[in-house]
């Protein structure tokens, strides 16, 4: 029997492994959906709103290193999927959208919802294209697959109403063969960074994302050149755990001992990092980076030596060469600027981990605080986060929303043993948490899924709670509720300006999650918050533990600066001069 558009489409979707295609049904999908129906090996996943499939498509992607699948129907429904695929995109992971068009016939006469697909996703998708025809069918879809897989990113078909229900008059089975590449660098180009290493005296490694698949070459590296190890966010999960030379973040969310480790060395060595922010890269030392894309190396800082290759093939061609030519006649590397940096390193989180303990805000420094704010502070984020990291499985997959939840989840939570990791840390997307850890509990429902939530990210995304609720996910979601848009807000203190426009008018979110049919837990109690995070982790189903944390607590970046320090002062004392003629005039 001949197959249909759809069918085609669902049939290779089983044979790609597959297992979850997220979206939210309607018109121009009803073929798809019902060949979905009809499949025995691709689930449909309904979500309240197409931002959160496309969110959780891209954190099956992440998360797998293989395809993720959202849709979203005519016009409204696809616009609903950008936010997620710039997600995807800017995340470089292979994400396909099956997108939803008017009928053929209708094309191009402003029909009603009709949307120029082609032209919508243009910015986003590495291929777009529209199915007109079932002959195209499947040498289209292989190539939009293909294209994803192949260029790590977003692919977009859209099929118009009136052709997923059509019949191939030539059929034949969907064909994805495709091997992922492995590229070396130049031999002359490792021989010069090999010799160029040899003759520094303090070595400094950035590790980024793309250097997680080698961890072991990395760390003879390190070994071999006494390099402190700066990670970037993504390069937590894979070297955080039981690793010697890793100093922390650097850059906002970071510490001093990696903004130091970085500043004083006279040679910077980047492995599969393309981390953006230039400010924080070191004055005068001189730079030899690793990536697979070319047009990376030089882009953030200037490059003496690039080499472009898999971090893994070149490290192990830096070491066979590093070993043909150490240091000082044999002797080995002075281990000054390393045992630096990691002695700073454990001094910086021995203060960190004292900003936990209930007592804190007992001493001096709270006391001044209460006498100049006398709202209620609640629970320190700090404690939160790291009560998490105490009672967290040694698997958990950890999301975290843009803003200060990650800022915590950076700080105290360590992505040791088999813990993964993820986030829009790319895009800066608001509201991504909660549907990342939907697609990631779809992966695997045995598997803990801990989502730290903003309490402005969860807001936006809120009617998803209720997809948790129907498929039974047993998502833990962890609200960091303290009624602001926190990074916002430092953001305008730390510039000179008050708070304005960040206060949000919070409901009880644990009464809401409970109202959805979840666990809800509210805690406002610093004594009551290590029970309540090991009961919400050991809850069945889903769970948010909704947490009131202090609205004013801050985040101290790794190298402040005296004008932030003086524009912090002067933002405080703005607010507390308008907080008392607000208390006036309401007199």
């Amino acid at each position: 029997m001949a197959r249909t558009v759809a069918r085609v489409i669902v049939d290779a979707l089983t044979e790609l492994g597959v297992g979850q295609v997220f979206g939210v049904v309607g018109d121009a999908l009803n073929p798809l959906t019902d060949a979905i129906r009809t499949s025995d090996g691709v689930e449909w996943v309904g979500c309240r709103h197409e931002e959160a499939a496309a969110f959780a498509a891209s954190a099956q992607s992440q998360l797998t290193g293989s395809l993720g699948v959202c849709m979203g129907t005519v016009g409204p429904g696809s616009v609903h999927l950008l936010n997620g695929l710039y997600d995807a995109a800017k995340s470089r992971t292979p994400v396909l959208a099956i997108a939803g068009q008017v009928p053929l016939p209708e094309l191009g006469s402003d029909y009603f919802q009709e949307v120029d697909n082609d032209a919508l996703f243009s910015d986003v998708a590495v291929f777009r294209a529209t199915v007109t025809s079932p002959e195209q069918m499947p040498l289209l879809l292989e190539t939009a697959v293909r294209t994803a897989l192949g260029r790590r990113g977003v692919a977009v078909l859209s099929v118009p109403g009136d052709i997923g229900e059509r019949q191939l008059d030539a059929d034949r089975p969907a064909r994805f063969s495709l091997t992922a590449p492995t590229t070396r660098p130049d031999g002359d180009a490792v021989r010069a960074a090999a010799a160029l290493l040899d003759r520094s005296e303090r070595v400094t490694l950035l590790v980024g994302r793309g250097a997680r698949a080698a961890r072991d070459q990395v760390l003879s590296l390190a070994e071999r050149l006494a390099a402190p190890m700066v990670l970037t966010l993504k390069a937590k999960e894979g070297f955080e755990g039981d690793n010697p030379f890793q100093v922390g973040q650097t850059g906002l969310i970071g510490n001093p001992a990696a903004a130091s480790s970085l500043q004083e060395a006279d040679t910077l060595l980047l492995l599969g990092t393309d981390f953006p922010y230039r400010d924080w890269y070191p004055e005068g030392a001189t730079v030899v980076q690793v990536d697979t894309e070319p047009t990376h190396i030089g882009r953030r800082v200037p490059v003496e030596i690039g080499l472009v290759g898999d971090v893994g093939v070149t490290v192990r061609d830096l070491l066979a060469e590093l070993s043909a030519t150490p240091r000082d006649g044999g002797k080995g590397r002075d281990r000054a600027h390393l045992e630096k940096a990691v002695e700073h390193f454990a001094s910086w989180r021995e203060g960190q981990t004292r900003l936990t303990a209930p007592e804190h805000d007992k001493g001096l420094i709270g006391r001044v605080r209460s006498a100049l704010d006398n709202r209620e502070h609640g629970i320190r984020p700090e404690a939160l986060a790291a009560a998490v990291d105490r009672h967290a499985a040694e698997d958990a997959v950890f999301t975290s929303d843009t803003g200060m939840a990650t800022v915590w989840l950076s700080r105290f939570v360590e992505m040791r043993g088999d813990r993964r990791l993820l986030g829009s840390y790319n895009l800066g997307s608001m509201a991504n948490a909660m549907p990342h850890a939907l697609g990631a509990q779809m992966l695997d429902r045995d598997r803990q899924v801990v989502a730290f939530c903003g309490d402005g990210g969860l807001s936006m995304l809120l009617g998803d709670l209720m997809t948790l609720k129907t498929y039974d996910l047993p998502v833990t979601l962890v609200v960091f509720d303290n009624r602001r848009l926190g990074m916002v807000k430092l953001e305008q203190e730390q510039s000179g300006l008050p708070e304005f426009g960040t206060v949000l008018d919070n409901p009880d979110f644990a009464a809401v999650a409970t109202a959805l049919g979840l666990t809800g837990i509210r805690v406002t109690d610093p004594a009551a918050l290590d029970d309540a995070v090991r009961t919400a982790l050991a809850t069945p189903g889903p769970v948010l533990l909704d947490v009131l944390t202090n609205p004013d607590e801050i985040a101290v970046p790794a190298k402040p600066t005296v004008q932030q320090g003086w524009g912090f002062a002067v933002a405080k004392m703005k607010e507390i001069v308008r907080s008392h003629g607000d208390d006036s005039a309401a007199g």
